[in-house]
């Protein structure tokens, strides 16, 4: 019989787990930090317990800890880590770097339940949902490099990796939970972002949940039928719904909404476009992120026009709307966005 993941244990389950096989409770808080504090991959790791205590642990449970399988480095500094998970599935996650700041970008599914036409990810069968602390292992692992290469602790984690978060939403808020937990790596909710292709009953779920992390949504149009095209599952999910579930999040926690935006030659770059975008700004406070478009070999969608992106900042910014043109970065290692596919 499979023995059991330890880190499915809460500290209570730990501590009850030692009185019950007559050592002190104690032990329990010991080998939770080792495993959430220090990412221990290892019962041997645990270097403060005694040989006896850490051959108890090992015949009864095991960690299903992740193995970066394979490491690319982008010219421009951005590492992709191909994650190989304890049943041998692969996910990706990246390490982006700027001279401020380093992010980490993670999955949250091995492949996605959704089709966005213009994502590689999504051409991937979803095998899986991660666990919370597959999830949290990607940052740890991520947290590391940057202490190794740029010498201080990650700055921001978005979860835009492979994946629809909000379908394995209690692994993701549970791995939040870690994350920020001083037991944890002690990170401010606020530099965390969850991003989703908007799942209104889901949005309204993290509003009632009272989550303190930023939420991004995925918009790319604010026409009905422009929208179903690029994402065709958003034919369940009407602009409507998404905007009810939007001012529904910002009355709950008065934060505002970060849409993701790309702009693509011929299908979302028209006047038309840019006013239907102004219009759904209108409904809550918001930023848009415009964001580079990275080709995944069909070439159906092409980046638009640097006068069209011109068009979109001047109108928005004319609009009093907060915008940012983000450049891709790991393109070259196909870690830019929307073109994580287990290549490697």
């Amino acid at each position: 019989m499979s023995k059991k993941d330890i880190r499915a244990l809460s500290k209570d389950q730990l501590r009850e787990f030692f009185v019950t096989n007559g050592d002190k409770a104690f032990r329990g808080n010991q080998v939770y930090e080792w495993l959430w504090s220090k990412s221990a991959h290892t019962f041997d790791d645990m270097t403060n317990l005694s040989k006896q205590t850490r051959d108890m642990l090992d015949s009864n449970f095991t960690i299903n800890h992740i193995e970066v399988d394979n490491m690319q480095r982008s010219k421009d500094g951005t590492v992709k880590n191909a994650v190989k998970l304890h049943d041998g599935l692969i996910v990706e996650s990246v390490l982006i770097p700027t001279d401020s700041r380093t992010t980490a970008c993670v999955s949250s599914q091995v492949g996605c339940s959704l089709d966005c036409e213009f994502c590689a990810t999504a051409r991937l069968k979803r095998m899986r949902n991660l666990n919370a602390d597959e999830i949290f292992d990607q940052v740890a692992a991520i947290n590391k490099e940057s202490l190794k290469t740029h010498k201080h602790k990650l700055s921001n984690i978005v979860y835009m990796g492979m994946g629809e978060p909000l379908m394995n939403y209690n692994n993701v808020l549970k791995s939040i939970e870690m994350i920020t937990s001083d037991e944890g790596l002690g990170m401010s909710p606020k530099r965390i972002t969850v991003s989703t292709s908007g799942l209104p009953k889901m949005i309204k779920k993290l509003a009632d949940d009272e989550v303190k992390f930023n939420l991004a949504v995925s918009l790319h149009s604010a026409i009905e039928e422009t929208r179903n095209k690029i994402m065709p599952f958003s034919k369940n999910f009407p602009l409507t719904d998404l905007r009810e579930s939007l001012e529904y999040w910002y009355a709950k926690t008065q934060s505002r909404i970060t849409y993701e935006y790309v702009v693509w030659r011929d299908i979302n770059d028209k006047q038309e476009d840019i006013n239907a975008l102004v219009k759904f700004c209108s409904y809550v406070p918001c930023k848009v992120n415009l964001i580079e478009y990275n080709p995944i070999d069909d070439g159906k969608y092409q980046q638009a026009s640097n006068k069209a992106i011109d068009d979109y900042v001047y109108i928005l910014e004319k609009n009093g709307i907060v915008v940012n043109v983000r450049r891709s970065r790991g393109k070259d290692i196909d870690a830019a966005c929307g073109q994580l596919a287990n290549k490697s």
